[in-house]
């Protein structure tokens, strides 16, 4: 029989353990070493009330064990039979207690947090570390905009407010927001979208949380695989971004140059501070998008290579008859003078993989060369997503197979690569 004492100060705990999370500023848990105190309550009696109010899915308590932190819920809450387990082998020392969503389903009122979706999603119970995927236009926001500091590596990224404009009146407070971390996540069909977690969505401002709750979707997206490494296990990244492998290379390539002891191959690296906005996964699958990261990627390869590089090695033009039988010198191309240098100074049985670089240099100008001749209409579709990956892949490889050729040179034989260019995964995704 249920003695009616009991009810009552399991009503009490209840109570108590609710006011405590949605009072605490951050949604934290009670500790239950507290709760006795306050309430004189033991321990034997405590444990018998927890394990009443967990079956009854009224709590739940955090150990500690699974995140670091038994303060905050950052994690799903663990099935009741092992929490009951934990609990009776427990010493109460460093567990907290949180009122569960079903129960708060009941005990919270939304019009408090009226404009503020995200944050009433954690004052129903949802974890701190649930993450919720977006259309990857809502960085266009941030990105485009000189008011705020945008990075990303395709991989994670931070978006703040320029120091320039945080004290300034002539922006509204509510758009001076931090999203301290955002990162990527993807569908089965590799599909990209920005992925933040709960907490860090609940820290904007209301107008901003509009924002991207208006643009969250819906389905099964995955964490990027070292986006959830180092944000929720706390472990060093297994890989890098393809496009900041991509930038290393030239920069080694023009490191193997100045060893050699001629003039670089790239005239200008793009080292990460220099990295352009642009030089990333496209945030909108656009035919205008994907033109604009076509034109740059251009630059950052067939505009950027130093015909200075090749000295007098061979020759920059070359004559043309017309059909009325004048000759015409004309200029040869970057990737061309590329082409025969290799040919002259670089013997291999297999010429394929050159062959396979040069064709990749000439599809990136090629289809640089159409928007600047043609009128299109914009395109929306994901394909570009898939176009421009398979593009930069190409690209990269490109890249790549110049060190390699260049480590040939007695000259270059001691250059060490950074280690991580050789050994880690290069993210293509």
């Amino acid at each position: 029989m249920i003695n009616a004492s009991d009810i009552h100060k399991e009503s009490d705990v209840l109570r108590k353990v609710t006011d405590f999370y949605l009072a605490s500023t951050e949604f934290n848990g009670i500790p239950i070493r507290s709760l006795m105190d306050n309430l004189k309550v033991k321990e034997t009696e405590m444990k018998g009330m927890m394990r009443f109010l967990i079956t009854s899915k009224k709590i739940s308590l955090n150990f500690g064990d699974i995140h670091p932190n038994p303060h905050i819920k950052a994690l799903p809450e663990q099935k009741e039979d092992v929490q009951i387990e934990k609990l009776l082998k427990s010493d109460l020392r460093n567990v907290c207690a949180y009122p569960s969503p079903s129960h708060l389903d009941g005990a919270v009122d939304p019009s408090k947090y009226e404009g503020r979706p995200f944050t009433l999603r954690l004052a129903l119970g949802e974890p701190q570390m649930s993450h919720f995927s977006f259309d990857l236009s809502v960085l266009e926001f941030y990105r485009n905009d000189p008011r705020y500091y945008y990075t990303s590596n395709d991989i994670g990224g931070t978006i703040c407010v320029n120091d320039d404009y945080a004290q300034s009146h002539d922006m509204a407070a509510s758009d001076k927001v931090l999203l301290q971390t955002f990162g990527f996540s993807y569908d089965s069909r590799f599909d990209r979208a920005v992925a933040v977690f709960l907490w860090y969505l609940s820290r904007l401002s209301p107008e901003h949380q509009q924002i991207w709750n208006a643009k969250i979707l819906k389905g099964d997206y995955k964490l990027h695989p070292d986006y959830f490494r180092t944000s929720v296990m706390g472990q060093f990244p297994e890989g890098v971004s393809i496009f900041d492998a991509f930038m290393e290379e030239m920069h080694q390539t023009n490191e193997m140059c100045r060893l050699m002891g001629r003039p670089t191959l790239f005239r200008e690296e793009f080292v990460e501070r220099e990295k352009p906005k642009e030089f990333g996964f496209l945030i909108r699958p656009t035919l205008k998008h994907f033109s604009d990261f076509v034109l740059l990627l251009d630059k950052m390869i067939s505009e950027n290579i130093n015909r200075e590089f090749f000295l007098s090695d061979v020759p920059f033009e070359y004559d043309e008859v017309r059909d009325d039988g004048k000759v015409v010198v004309r200029q040869k191309g970057s990737v061309q003078i590329l082409d025969e240098w290799l040919g002259k100074h670089f013997r291999t049985k297999d010429r394929e993989p050159i062959e396979e670089m040069i064709a990749a240099f000439k599809e990136i100008r090629r289809l640089r060369q159409r928007p600047a001749h043609a009128i299109d209409e914009d395109v929306f579709d994901q394909e570009y997503f898939r176009k421009q990956r398979k593009l930069i892949i190409k690209a990269y490889k490109g890249v790549r197979l110049l060190r390699l050729i260049l480590t040939n040179h007695p000259s270059v034989r001691g250059h060490k690569v950074p280690e991580w260019l050789q050994s880690k995964r290069i993210w293509d995704h």
